[in-house]
């Protein structure tokens, strides 16, 4: 076996770390994008 097999650094599941990276940039974009929806109401 690899060295680096016998001996990882995290023992947590990929995919629950790749959700939270899915989600977090869904947020940040959904943020972006209720923020200039609210400034396009504003300013009519």
């Amino acid at each position: 076996m690899n060295e680096f097999e016998q001996n990882v650094q995290s023992k947590r599941n990929d995919a629950i770390d790749a959700g939270m990276g899915f989600v977090v940039s869904f947020v940040f974009f959904a943020a972006i994008f209720i923020i200039a929806a609210v400034v396009q109401f504003v300013a009519r």
